[in-house]
This record gives C-alpha cells, sequence and structure tokens, in this order.
C-alpha cells in the first residue's frame, strides 16, 4: 500500500499537469527502451564482436586462410556484420515503408520492388566496401609511424571519387535519369545559372515517383562540370503521381460531374501539389546559393579536418591493449576492431558534440541560401514553395526549440518564413 499511496498525490494534481507528467514519463520509457535494444548495445552486451570476429576466423580458415590473413578475415568479418545488421534492419524498414510511408500516402513501392531494391543495395555497397577497407587495411599496415596521413589521403581521393560518380554510374542503377525536356523551365534555369556564374551543364529529372512521393533537388559534380537534379514529385508538370490520378479521376468521373469511387475523392485532396515553374526555380536558387555563398566546400574542409583528426587519435590509440581487452579481444588486436571501437565507440562522445555543432551550421547555411534565394527575387515564390512542400510532405510547422536545435538540420518551417519575410538578413 505504501508505493501506491506515494502516487495520491500525482491524481490530486490538475488534469493537465497528469497528462504532461505522463507523456514525459512514456517518452522517457520509450527512449530508455530503445537506447537498450539498438543493436550496438545488444552486440556488446552478449559479446557479439569476439564471436563474429572468431566466426569470420573459422570461415576463412576452413578455406586456407590462417590467422596471418587478417585482412580477408577482416573482409568476411564486414561482409558477415553488414548482412546481420541487413537482416536485422529489415523488418523495421518494411514498417516504415509498408505502414507508417503507406498510412499517410508516401510510399509508391510494391513489395517486391523494396525487396529487389534492398538486395540491389547490398550487393552495390559490398562492391564498393569491401575492395576500399581492404586498401586501407593495407595502408595501416605498411603505413609505418606516419600511417594515418596515408590512410586520411587515400579516404579523402576515395570520397571525392565516390561524389564524381555517384550520380553517373550508382545513383542510375535505382533511379531513372531523363534529360529536362526542352521549354520555359529549362531555359529560365539556364538564365538564372548564369547570372550567378554557376557552370552548369545538364539538367535532369529522377523518377523519385516509383519509391516515394517525397520531394527533392540537388546539383553535384566538381569545377566547370555541374548538374542539377529535380525530382519529378517535385515538378507539378511532369509528376507522374498527378499525371495518374488525373488520368484515374477522368476515367471515374460520370457525366453530372460526381465522383463514382470514394478512394479517388480521397486521392484528388491528398493530390501532391508539387511547385510550379516560378516555386521550382526558387527553390533551385536556394541550393544555388549553397554554392555560392561556399557552403558545400565548407562542409568538405569541416570533414576532412575531422576525418585527420580521428586518424590521428586513432594512432595515438590503436596501441593499448586495454581498448581491445574491454571489447572481449585479449589475445590479439585486428586493425579493424581496432578501427570499430576507437571510431565507433571511443569516439562517441564526441561524434554526439561534433553532430550537433554541424547542425546548428546546417541551419545557419539554410537560412544563407533562403537569403541568397531573396536577393535573386525570388522571396515570395520561395516562400509557397516552402509552404507547398511541408504540406506535401506532411511536415508540422513548429517544433519545440531545444529538440529541433538538436536534432534538425533544416530550421522549422516558420522560422524560415518569418526570415523570408524580414527585411533584413545577415
Amino acid at each position: 500500500m505504501g508505493m501506491w499511496a506515494s502516487l495520491d498525490p500525482m491524481w490530486e494534481m490538475p488534469a493537465e499537469k497528469r497528462i504532461f507528467g505522463a507523456v514525459l514519463l512514456f517518452s522517457w520509457a520509450v527512449y530508455l527502451w530503445e537506447t537498450f535494444l539498438a543493436q550496438r548495445q545488444l552486440i556488446l552486451l552478449f559479446g557479439g564482436i569476439p564471436y563474429l570476429w572468431r566466426l569470420s576466423g573459422r570461415f576463412c580458415g576452413s578455406a586456407g586462410f590462417g590467422p596471418e590473413y587478417e585482412i580477408t578475415q577482416s573482409l568476411m568479418f564486414l561482409l558477415m556484420a553488414t548482412l546481420f545488421s541487413a537482416l536485422t534492419g529489415l523488418p523495421w524498414s518494411l514498417y516504415n515503408t509498408f505502414v507508417i510511408e503507406e498510412k499517410h500516402g508516401f510510399n509508391q513501392q510494391t513489395l517486391g520492388f523494396f525487396m529487389k531494391d534492398a538486395i540491389k543495395k547490398f550487393i552495390v555497397t559490398q562492391c564498393i566496401l569491401l575492395p576500399v577497407s581492404s586498401l586501407l587495411l593495407y595502408i595501416i599496415k605498411i603505413g609505418g609511424d606516419y600511417f594515418f596521413i596515408y590512410a586520411w589521403l587515400f579516404t579523402l581521393v576515395v570520397s571525392l571519387v565516390l561524389v564524381t560518380i555517384y550520380a553517373d554510374y550508382i545513383a542510375p542503377l535505382f533511379d531513372k535519369f531523363t534529360p529536362l525536356p526542352e521549354g520555359k523551365l529549362k531555359q529560365e534555369i539556364e538564365v538564372m545559372a548564369k547570372s550567378i556564374d554557376f557552370p552548369l551543364t545538364k539538367v535532369y529529372v529522377v523518377e523519385g515517383s516509383k519509391r516515394s512521393s517525397h520531394s527533392n533537388a540537388y546539383f553535384y559534380g566538381f569545377f566547370k562540370n555541374k548538374r542539377i537534379v529535380l525530382f519529378d514529385t517535385l515538378l507539378e508538370e511532369y509528376s507522374v503521381l498527378n499525371k495518374d490520378i488525373q488520368e484515374e479521376s477522368g476515367m471515374e468521373t460520370r457525366n453530372d460531374g460526381e465522383w463514382d469511387s470514394e478512394e479517388i475523392k480521397a486521392k484528388i485532396k491528398n493530390k501532391k501539389q508539387g511547385c510550379k515553374n516560378e516555386e521550382v526555380l526558387a527553390v533551385l536558387g536556394h541550393e544555388l546559393g549553397h554554392w555560392k555563398l561556399g557552403h558545400t566546400v565548407k562542409n568538405i574542409i569541416i570533414s576532412q579536418m575531422n576525418s585527420f583528426l580521428c586518424f590521428f587519435l586513432f594512432a595515438v590509440l590503436i596501441g593499448r591493449k586495454e581498448l581491445f581487452a574491454a571489447f572481449g579481444f585479449y589475445d590479439s588486436q585486428p586493425t579493424l576492431i581496432g578501427l570499430l571501437i576507437i571510431f565507433q565507440f571511443i569516439f562517441s562522445p564526441y561524434n554526439e558534440v561534433l553532430s550537433f555543432c554541424l547542425t546548428v551550421l546546417s541551419r545557419r547555411f539554410e537560412f544563407q541560401a533562403d537569403a541568397f534565394a531573396k536577393k535573386l527575387g525570388k522571396a515570395k515564390d520561395l516562400y509557397s514553395a516552402l509552404i507547398k512542400l511541408n504540406k506535401d510532405n506532411l511536415g508540422f510547422p513548429v517544433s519545440d526549440w531545444l529538440f529541433s536545435m538538436w536534432h534538425y538540420s533544416h530550421p522549422p518551417l516558420l522560422e524560415r518564413l518569418q526570415a523570408l519575410k524580414n527585411s533584413k538578413q545577415d
């Protein structure tokens, strides 16, 4: 009775405080439960990392590769770890796609398409991850006292190569890219790009609507070879979803103008708006603002400075046997395991602080890019485009300031709209 008696004062509190307390208590309970159930905690708790390393060693041994073939065993470990991650994450991905996204009208995939996509992603990931990892481990092995410099330079080259080839050779494996047809929109994009000296070479439309109804736009390329990519869901005139809905509604409409199908009524009501040409240009003005203001270069510099620092600290810590022993490796200190322990676990507090700083910086960049679009005379169109995109993506316009400051790389909608209305910008 003593425990229940201690709860009596809570029930005597006003209803609004009881509701707030219950929501807060539930939120913390869910957070702690999810933290405990996270793969990282379970793997650590049950000794999953040393077990997987020993298992990969047995597989390699059965193929004739002994303990001296550490890189071979490391690649087997990576293959098994990524396969485990993919399989354990599959139920959550299925639930997110076919329950949550489906419920809110975003999912456009069939189960067959989803599984084919997942298998293709896994294969492409392995084709990149395994060769790059083997070369990185080899460089660390032969690099001597200054291996961290060579390892950093190698990862720098790999990242630049991947950024260069991704849109031309990797992304087309998953989505269809077609040149934006000749017309008013393409002409206006080229004029705007020329006005700010953006070296535009091509404009593509990607068929993102076969996977999701979310919208996006981005540019890529180095030096004088820049390309712009627009998702078809961003373009009101090109969206396959809009055309499908219009065709379906036309088939089901009676002569008296009434609807035969309640389902079609719902589709028309929830039709993804997309953006008019003027609004698409405003969104591109924002994206080009990131280029003109040097945000992309600044992010690359920050990323590489952080990468160099991490490799340097790795070189300092890799010789500490107690780090390996803490994670169940008492008799060996594999280089790959050292990378995993130090980068993923030891650096966790640092990574959280860095992530927060980058989020703050990203929000500042977003405001600056909005201001750049405003200087191009796109404030009104960007204002309406942001509202449309927020509505299309079912975004909530306001959020808790502390939560958004920590988690949101883009400012909440109302903050961006207010900044666009202000006469003075930083």
